[in-house]
């Protein structure tokens, strides 16, 4: 990879010791500078339509508390979206919610290929040499995509302050979603909420959990739940916690 495509993807801890490998394509907002600010306005470019608001934050407290691998897009989806496929109409966003992106307009088919090759196959490409090692070295793993999402879209405001979505292998993500109701039964917890991989927005969960065989889940918290330090510290806590419940209930459920 060149400097540019190396400067797109940061993989932490990769020899990390547990099953879980958690993966953030949304992390962040930066807008290489050849993009300029995309002819947005500050607020918008720290808004959701850049980024996942502390779903890296969780992320990294995630890593931490299971001593998980992680691996996170360093560049904003309204450059490339790291969680579609590669023929998605979103792939390059021209119009996000409300938020006209006019600077994707009329992009050229070069200018497409180049955001594919530089900022798209090189975050998925980090997957793949992380997992195929894990593989080799017979290293169990259950893939943990990492996301936000906001309270309100388009007028509609949204109840649960966590939502979890599976691929087609549902087992390991509801013996989750108990796990953290058995711990906080008054959580409303959303199954396949705000999005579900009929959404066409789980390439991530798709590719490189069902894509291996490999047992995965997506989570969903509500940004204003993970905006400070200690909203972090508590979600990522219970996470980890339930994360680390439901893969004893799929071990124990494997051996009978």
């Amino acid at each position: 990879m060149d400097g540019e495509a190396q400067k797109s993807v940061l993989v932490t801890n990769a020899r990390g010791a547990s099953p879980f490998v958690i993966l953030c394509d949304h992390a962040s907002n930066r807008i290489p500078e050849r993009y300029g600010d995309l002819g947005l306005t500050p607020s918008e470019r720290l808004s959701h339509i850049a980024w996942d608001p502390g779903a890296l934050a969780v992320s990294r407290v995630l890593s931490d508390l299971l001593d998980a691998p992680l691996v996170e897009s360093t560049v904003s989806r309204l450059i490339i979206d790291c969680n579609r496929a590669l023929d998605a109409p979103d792939l390059i966003w021209t119009l996000s919610e409300r938020t006209r992106i006019a600077a994707n307009e009329n992009i050229t088919p070069e200018e497409r290929d180049y955001r594919i090759a530089q900022y798209h196959r090189p975050f998925h490409g980090a997957i793949d040499v992380l997992l195929e090692a894990r593989r080799h070295a017979g290293i169990e793993t259950i893939v943990v995509c990492m996301h936000s999402f906001t309270p309100v879209f388009l007028g509609q405001k949204r109840p649960w302050p966590i939502g979890v979505i599976h691929g087609r292998d549902e087992r390991f993500t509801k013996a989750f979603r108990d796990a953290m109701a058995a711990e906080r039964p008054e959580l409303n917890i959303g199954w396949n909420e705000p999005y579900a991989a009929l959404n066409g927005v789980t390439l991530t969960l798709e590719k490189h959990g069902d894509g291996r065989g490999l047992e995965a889940t997506m989570i969903e918290i509500r940004n204003d739940e993970i905006l400070s330090p200690e909203g972090v510290g508590q979600w990522a806590g219970l996470v980890a916690r339930s994360l680390q419940h439901a893969l004893e209930e799929r071990r124990q459920a494997r051996t009978h």
